[in-house]
């Protein structure tokens, strides 16, 4: 009786252990799922920021999206097949990144010294005493973008969203139609 008691308790430590043990994967794999979605996440955010262009056109930043504007594909698992799927888009605009300030860069702030800077230095013209003569503007501008990754894992249903601030120096005649000021 005492063993078959011994028996039945033995039993039921081994299937505690074994449940532990299964929760404790559960825990890991979807960890490593979220992990995955913030990784493809983060690489849609790098490849924005690798478009040049994307100021001008935030609605349509990459080349070849997956499904819809601003979207695209990573496959994480190796089977061929894209299973993250990535929108960009900024945390007022479900469709695209947004330009929240712009500013025009003085002359003065400018390091001359450097190819980029030299490229937005701008003379000014002397006009004695004319109200709203120079202001001393060059010819950049630093705008500044709010983009936010959203990736979903359509296999595991994992999710993550990452938000992340962009500066973009572009030129002071087309901040009027990226980023009005």
């Amino acid at each position: 009786m005492i063993s078959l008691i011994m028996l039945v308790m033995m039993t039921l430590l081994a299937l505690t252990s074994f449940n532990l043990g299964r929760g404790e994967h559960q825990i890991i794999s979807n960890m490593q799922f979220q992990s995955e979605a913030a990784s493809s996440a983060q690489m849609a955010i790098e490849q924005v920021l690798s478009n040049l262009n994307f100021s001008a056109n935030p609605a349509n930043v990459f080349a070849s999206p997956c499904t819809t504007a601003n979207t695209i594909c990573y496959d994480t698992n190796g089977d061929a097949n894209p299973n993250v799927q990535v929108a960009i888009k900024s945390r007022t605009d479900a469709a695209k990144p947004v330009c929240i300030k712009a500013n025009i860069l003085k002359n003065a702030a400018l390091d001359l010294s450097k190819p980029d800077d030299l490229g937005c230095a701008a003379g000014a013209s002397q006009s004695f005493g004319v109200a709203g003569a120079s202001a001393g503007d060059s010819l950049c501008a630093e705008s500044t973008w709010d983009v936010q990754a959203d990736a979903v894992d359509a296999v595991t249903q994992a999710r993550a969203t990452i938000t992340q601030g962009i500066a973009v120096r572009v030129p002071t005649d087309s901040i009027v139609t990226s980023c009005p000021i």
